[in-house]
């Protein structure tokens, strides 16, 4: 197949997935082309079979804002024209589906009819497309994409509520490449003593991923005594904050930050526990990779979650903002009559997420869709 895919090239769960998912597809001899406004940080190297379109959106006195949705659609015709694809993917609904429906249409015209499928990731539902700005356009793209797909059974659920959707939702979830994991352990004296336990949260510091609950969670730690280091690995609009509240606790020298990273599979191969204390989360793709890594995770009992972890087993779900309840919890898997078999757990539950038993999903959902639209326009 020749599979076109539009995404985000941030460092966002939805920019990893599409990038991740491309990668595969072009290993198994698939043609792969990315269109983005820039290349995806996980694209960093050479691909056989994957080509990157670059979408340029030019800057008129006349408007405003850079008119980015008309500049994507374009860049999908050309793409599809003279690549001659076979399928569209989109990743994340705004404004990717509007502009891959516009491309249809215009495609018709040329007398090529082009499918396209939509994956929601989230926040294009729960935040983004809740707004009345938006959502009737989301609304439409989702009813008006020949298939859709979603990363939780929870985000289908939420999407179903909020939209009057008319289209089947398909659950595919987000995955893991267990072939990429190098299990060979590095040292922890980069990141704490060999005694120390050390924990970890990686996210994008926005004010639903509840970065200061982890540094006063850490603070509990250490005034129950536990030996412990945390590594906070990201960036964003609460980091400012988050740092300010480790002042005010005075555990500065207890924490380190350490921005965002390409890849944090070396910091989690050496972690005892990774924390997520989300408002919400429509999968949780940081936690599915500390678990590939075997570190147990400490979570909230929110969105997609309970999903991807097993509580009592791969690591616990506490209820939003019951710190002392997250506290109790790490201290119970740090112990050391208990951290190994978490690891154990947690490395297990997500080979359920093991990319060879993802991808396929997605390939006959693709030939299926394709499929459809021959027999439908052809």
């Amino acid at each position: 197949m020749n599979i076109g895919i539009v995404c985000y090239p941030t460092y966002g769960g939805s920019g990893v997935v599409a990038s991740e998912l491309g990668i595969s597809l072009a290993n198994l001899g698939h043609k792969v082309h990315i269109i983005s406004y820039s290349l995806p940080f996980r694209l960093n190297g050479y691909y056989e079979n994957l080509f990157f379109h670059e979408v340029s959106a030019n800057a008129y006195p006349l408007f405003e804002y850079v008119p980015y949705e008309p500049a994507l659609s374009s860049k999908i015709v050309d793409v599809a024209l003279h690549e001659s694809l076979d399928i569209l993917h989109v990743h994340y609904a705004i404004p990717h589906a509007s502009a891959a429906f516009l491309a249809r249409e215009i495609l018709k015209s040329k007398g090529k009819y082009l499918p396209f499928v939509t994956t929601l990731h989230g926040t294009d539902i729960t935040l983004v497309g809740k707004d009345p700005s938006y959502s009737p356009v989301v609304s439409f793209s989702i009813n008006n994409s020949d298939a859709v797909t979603s990363v939780s059974a929870d985000l289908k659920n939420e999407t179903q509520a909020i939209f009057e959707i008319k289209n089947k939702i398909h659950v595919i979830p987000n995955f893991i490449d267990f072939s990429k994991i190098d299990y060979s352990i590095p040292t922890k004296k980069t990141f704490c003593e060999s005694q120390e336990k050390l924990i970890i949260h990686i996210s994008n510091f926005r004010p639903v991923k509840r970065a200061e609950d982890v540094v006063r969670i850490f603070h509990k730690l250490l005034q129950k005594s536990v030996n412990a280091k945390l590594i906070m690995v990201g960036d964003g609009p609460e980091k400012v904050n988050t740092e300010n509240l480790c002042r005010e606790l005075k555990i500065c020298d207890k924490i380190r930050f350490i921005g965002k990273l390409d890849s944090v599979e070396n910091i989690l191969k050496t972690a005892d526990l990774f924390i997520l204390p989300s408002q919400t989360e429509s999968f949780g793709l940081a936690a599915l990779e500390a678990m590939a890594c075997g570190v147990p995770v400490l979570c909230s009992n929110a969105g997609g979650l309970p999903e991807v972890v097993e509580n009592g087993k791969s690591g616990y779900l506490c209820e939003v903002g019951d710190l002392d309840d997250f506290a109790q919890k790490a201290i119970e898997i740090l112990d050391a009559k208990n951290l190994s078999e978490f690891k154990i757990q947690a490395q297990e539950r997500a080979k359920a997420f093991d990319l060879r038993k993802i991808l396929p999903l997605y390939v006959n959902l693709y030939q299926e869709t394709i499929d459809k639209s021959l027999g439908l326009n052809g």
